[in-house]
């Protein structure tokens, strides 16, 4: 099983989640992937999609300021 990171924190909607879905699409099954973006938006729209995408949204954290840390599980 392997983490992978992206970083989209600069990056407004609908680019997250289509930079999200592009790099779960380069991961193995099983795979994690840690996504940091920023609240608002990215944090709204960025989990709900994976998971309506059938993607495990194992969680959601704040990490400091207005990033936050969203990891999925393909």
């Amino acid at each position: 099983m392997a983490t992978k990171v992206l970083d989209i924190t600069k990056e407004h909607c609908p680019m997250t989640f289509v930079k999200t879905k592009i790099e779960l699409s380069k991961l193995s099954e099983g795979d994690i992937l840690e996504v940091l973006l920023a609240e608002g938006e990215p944090l709204e729209n960025v989990p709900r999609n994976a998971k309506e995408q059938g993607y495990n949204v194992l969680s959601v954290e704040h990490v400091e300021g207005t990033t936050h840390k969203v990891t999925i599980k393909k």
